[in-house]
């Protein structure tokens, strides 16, 4: 918001910057000497105009001090009212900015609508630099609705005549809408009204389409509402992180942990997967589609509940969205007593690599010969010894598969049933050679 903002306080002194030079009305800016009498006097006048155009910005407070104790109902506090309000802007004093710019809109209609419009701008650009862990929920609320107010009040105001209509839009129009929207955005945020927030993060996205810090700002929004909606959220995050702004990484990480939480997979494998996705299809559409789904973890429980390897398999292998909510939820989990054919042993150092084919009958059993399932038995070397041809049953993790035409399940920290594996041959004792008697020498003569 740094260039916005920049751009923004040039188009309100470009706007507005009339005031410290004294500007009045013309009836304001002398009495008049007609029929009708100003509603002021002389020395009123003279008093605001010392006051308006002091060049210490220290002195020239003192004085609109004492302008306004000496004439508390005068008809000239709007004037008065903004000389304060511009003294603050420029010293960046944000809670004076607001407190005086609600005086002045205090006032009602004896402001005028570029006054009103002004004092709108600069509370709202004074509350989008406010500490947010400064902010009470009060003053989030009226920040908010003076935002939307803002908004409304920008429609009155009345462009320079000879200011072209669409530097006016550039100039004044669009940051105004900016900082109106961000006010009323934040405001919104900060009072915990969710829904108020994504409608004005929405108008601010419409304004600034390839803003990553818009978006982001949005999905938190969606992700915050109760109920959350997650799909909008992540969908508005995934194109924040498309757009690769300066935080890609660290709305990339937020984006992951917030995937995590909601569907509670058991692989992070799958899961960075679904974010990469997401990412891509999000940073080339706006507007998520209807088909775009992401099973979350109650669907994942209810996929789990009765779930066998047999129905895992016959899922994997029919695809489409059941097989996807199949996979996302058997993937890391642990499965016992997996019947299998063995149809290849493989020893290693650190573990035992078991080919084989998933079989639930005799018939099965008889005609497999191809192996659909590969084992990795972790902390238990006696595996090498399952005969090739046998029945083997084993518990294991599924970490992964292959999907068709080579179907193959893969399992690692495998264990196999101990009556599954051969007991060790015990070696035949080696005889040792019969030794020969040592030939006598015959005594020597």
């Amino acid at each position: 918001m740094n260039a916005t903002h920049r751009l923004a306080i040039a188009a309100l002194l470009a706007l507005v910057g009339g005031c410290l030079a004294g500007s009045l009305p013309a009836a304001a800016q002398a009495p008049d000497t007609g029929s009708k009498q100003p509603p002021y006097t002389m020395a009123e006048y003279n008093a605001y105009q010392a006051a308006c155009s002091e060049k210490s910005p220290q002195q020239q407070i003192a004085l609109l001090n004492d302008f306004v104790a000496k004439y508390p109902n005068s008809a000239l506090l709007n004037y008065v009212y903004l000389c304060y309000l511009r003294n603050y802007y420029a010293a960046k004093n944000h809670p004076k900015v607001i407190e005086w710019a609600d005086k002045l809109l205090a006032l009602g209609d004896k402001a005028d609508a570029n006054q009103r419009y002004e004092a709108y701008y600069a509370r709202a650009f004074a509350f989008n630099n406010l500490p947010a862990n400064t902010v009470t929920k009060d003053q989030a609320v009226k920040a908010r609705e003076e935002g939307l107010a803002g908004l409304k009040a920008l429609a009155d105001v009345k462009k320079p005549e000879t200011m072209p209509q669409e530097d006016f839009d550039k100039q004044v129009v669009f940051p105004a809408k900016i900082q109106f929207n961000y006010a009323a955005a934040t405001g919104a945020t900060i009072a915990k009204d969710y829904p108020g927030a994504v409608e004005s993060y929405k108008a601010i996205i419409a304004l600034t389409p390839n803003e990553p810090v818009g978006w982001f700002r949005l999905g938190v929004a969606y992700l915050s509402e109760q109920p959350a909606q997650y799909l909008d959220g992540f969908w508005a995050l995934g194109h924040s992180v498309a757009l690769k702004g300066p935080a890609e990484a660290q709305v990339r990480k937020y984006l992951r942990t917030q995937m995590a939480n909601y569907q509670q997979a058991g692989c992070d494998s799958l899961l960075d997967a679904e974010l990469s996705e997401l990412i891509t299809l999000a940073g080339s559409s706006t507007e998520r589609p209807e088909s775009y789904k992401l099973p979350s973890s109650a669907d994942l429980e209810a996929a789990r509940k009765d779930m066998t390897i047999l129905s895992v398999i016959t899922d994997l292998k029919a695809g489409g969205d059941k097989g996807k909510v199949t996979w996302l939820a058997a993937c890391g989990s642990d499965f016992p007593d997996v019947p299998g054919k063995a149809l290849g042993i493989t020893p290693g150092t650190d573990a035992v690599t078991l080919k084989l084919a998933f079989v639930t009958s005799d018939e099965e059993f008889q005609a497999a010969t191809t192996p659909n399932m590969e084992v990795k038995i972790v902390g238990q070397p006696e595996a090498a010894r399952v005969e090739k041809d046998s029945l083997v049953q084993f518990s294991a993790t599924l970490v992964s598969y292959d999907p068709e035409p080579n179907f193959m399940l893969h399992w690692d920290k495998g264990k196999v049933k101990p009556e599954n594996i051969p007991a060790e041959k015990k070696k035949a004792p080696t005889k040792r050679p019969a030794r020969r008697p040592t030939a006598k020498r015959p005594p020597s003569s």
